[in-house]
């Protein structure tokens, strides 16, 4: 099952980790420095360049998306049902 997180990204379900909504995890400084040393790393991948509003970790790459959560667990939830 995959995931679409827009535009033309689409990743395999049973990799991603957890999806997080980009302004209540990034009021921790910890989530910061993280997605910092991701993108210094090259381990970011963005969506697109709109206004991001979620992440969804891998296990190797965070993509940054334009989506909300709550769209992608609908997603992700209508992907279970197929």
């Amino acid at each position: 099952m995959y995931i679409h997180l827009g535009e033309d990204v689409v990743v395999n379900a049973s990799k991603i980790i957890g999806i997080f909504d980009m302004d209540t995890s990034t009021v921790n400084k910890a989530t910061r420095d993280y997605l910092f040393k991701a993108e210094k790393n090259k381990k970011i991948i963005y969506v697109n360049y709109e206004l991001p509003r979620s992440f969804a970790v891998t296990d190797d790459k965070i993509y940054v998306s334009p989506l909300n959560t709550a769209t992608l667990l609908k997603r992700a939830r209508q992907e279970q049902s197929l």
